[in-house]
């Protein structure tokens, strides 16, 4: 596993967040599929963060993300949302016009899960071990 320095700290935070379009319609087809992970690449990068991978499907989209630890989550998945909305609105207004009759693209929620190299047990099983003599019997 590789980390990310700054000041002040060494991390490595991933997760894998999926947004839905409003009212689950399908209206994500290659051209915005692709405008979006363009968008999706540039506010990253904006807010000092990666992104690993992205696909969708015509309703749906995910992104795995290599994210800074300065940000607020909730506040960085809402700014997604809104700036993406705006600039596909923008782009392929008279494609999404015939869809939505309100300015809207996404759904107002996420499914959002954190994720990385170890599992859930293996952290567990370290962080007990902290403090533990590694050559005593109990170990």
């Amino acid at each position: 596993m590789t980390y990310k320095v700054s000041s002040g700290c060494c991390y490595s935070i991933k997760f894998h967040l999926v947004l839905e379009t409003k009212y689950r319609r399908k209206v994500i087809n290659p051209q915005v599929k692709a405008e979006l992970q363009e968008v999706f690449i540039n506010l990253l990068t904006k807010w000092e963060c990666e992104l690993l991978k992205f696909n969708g499907e015509e309703d749906h989209v995910h992104l795995l993300i290599d994210c800074n630890p300065k940000i607020c989550i909730s506040t960085f998945v809402n700014n997604l949302k809104i700036v993406s909305s705006r600039l596909i609105r923008k782009e392929f207004g008279d494609y999404l016009a015939k869809l939505y009759w309100k300015t809207m693209f996404w759904t107002g929620a996420y499914f959002i899960s954190s994720c990385g190299g170890a599992t859930l047990e293996q952290i567990k099983k370290y962080v007990e071990n902290q403090g533990v003599d590694r050559n005593s019997p109990d170990y």
